[in-house]
């Protein structure tokens, strides 16, 4: 681990020293674990658990950038419904240090980009993976929300629309919108938002996708029976919100392409899932998959701003590669209804590509 702050790092080692001896901690063994989007680093180490071998994950996550009290108390709560998610193993407040039990090192993400989806076995194993996922989900919307819960509104959606004009437009592609332009992003932004609002709320991981999905393998890992498929990171920032918001970031993720009959299908099962358990979706899956693909719109403008921002801001340029394809998931969108014609300009306009026409409803 390299710090930029000896102070932080001596307390960090008298930190996990002292933890040591509680879980076998092989302090030697302390390596990289993944990369984040956020402040926050993650550390794999060796130890023991119920006398066995076994990783444990180590967080560092600054309390002046990061909110671990969120982190911390997201996770009993999913914890308390079944779901798998790091249980949290000791915290150390001040400085931010968190001990975690790590639920693997497989990725969705990684899982899915090994597959040949040529062939038939794998194709089955996509498809269980996301069913697995899909049943997560439903669970996970399942659970009373705590009233502290922050809450996905109006302002909060154009909080984070702004960051498309702000970072992607401005900053990335260099470009100033002329009137014209700012009024029909207006309001796009308009018509997103009172989608996005009018929804049934739910309690909203806000980034359920391929890289916060871990396979996990049916074992016993802590004495309480199988671990389900998948593991969930990243759950710190739920929300209250609309109940479309993350199954589209499931199906369009902005690091896998699907083709939109699987996502469909994917859609579907959910769908008929939700109605049977009482999740609050409409009565009408062609409502539904309007919600959906609004709510997701949404998602792709604010992705496309949060990637050209870490891109400019924190030096992590690799984001920019799934530029492309957030491009084309917002464009797929604006193309399908009228009234987002303007945007679809826009986003054409930001590419350099010719204007095309689309399905319109």
């Amino acid at each position: 681990m390299t710090w930029a702050d000896p102070a932080r790092q001596a307390a960090f080692d008298g930190w996990l020293a002292g933890l040591a001896p509680r879980h076998a901690l092989q302090v030697q063994t302390l390596a990289p674990a993944s990369a984040d989007a956020s402040f926050r680093r993650y550390f794999r180490i060796q130890g023991e658990a119920s006398g066995r071998p076994a990783t444990f994950i180590v967080m560092d996550a600054p309390p002046a950038v990061e909110d671990n009290r969120a982190f911390v108390d997201i996770a009993a709560l999913l914890r308390a419904a079944g779901l798998n998610v790091p249980q949290v193993l000791d915290w150390q407040v001040e400085h931010g240090f968190l001990l975690i039990s790590d639920l693997g090192r497989r990725t969705y993400h990684a899982e899915l980009l090994s597959l040949d989806l040529e062939q038939g076995a794998h194709q089955r194993r996509a498809d269980g993976l996301y069913r697995d996922a899909i049943g997560t989900l439903v669970t996970l919307q399942g659970i009373a929300v705590p009233e502290a819960l922050p809450r996905y509104d109006a302002a909060m959606v154009r909080r984070e629309l702004d960051i498309f004009p702000e970072w992607y437009i401005a900053r990335h592609q260099g470009m100033t919108l002329d009137d014209r332009q700012q009024q029909g992003l207006a309001r796009a932004f308009d018509q997103i938002t009172q989608v996005f609002t009018s929804q049934a709320q739910v309690l909203v991981h806000r980034d359920f996708h391929s890289r916060n999905l871990m396979v996990c393998a049916p074992i016993d890992t802590d004495g309480a029976g199988p671990a389900p498929n998948p593991g969930l990171l990243d759950f710190q920032g739920a929300v209250l919100g609309p109940v479309a918001y993350d199954l589209v970031s499931l199906l369009r993720d902005a690091y896998l392409d699907w083709d939109e009959p699987q996502q469909i299908d994917w859609a579907a099962r959910y769908w008929e899932r939700a109605r049977k358990a009482g999740v609050p979706v409409p009565d009408d899956f062609g409502t539904y998959w309007r919600d959906l693909e609004w709510t997701g719109l949404q998602r792709h403008l604010k992705v496309l701003g949060i990637f050209a921002r870490l891109s400019h801001r924190d030096g992590k340029h690799g984001y920019l590669d799934d530029l492309p394809r957030v491009w084309r998931q917002a464009h797929h969108v604006a193309m399908r209804y009228a009234v987002l014609t303007p945007l679809a300009r826009l986003l054409e306009a930001l590419a350099k590509v010719e204007a095309r026409d689309g399905y319109t409803f």
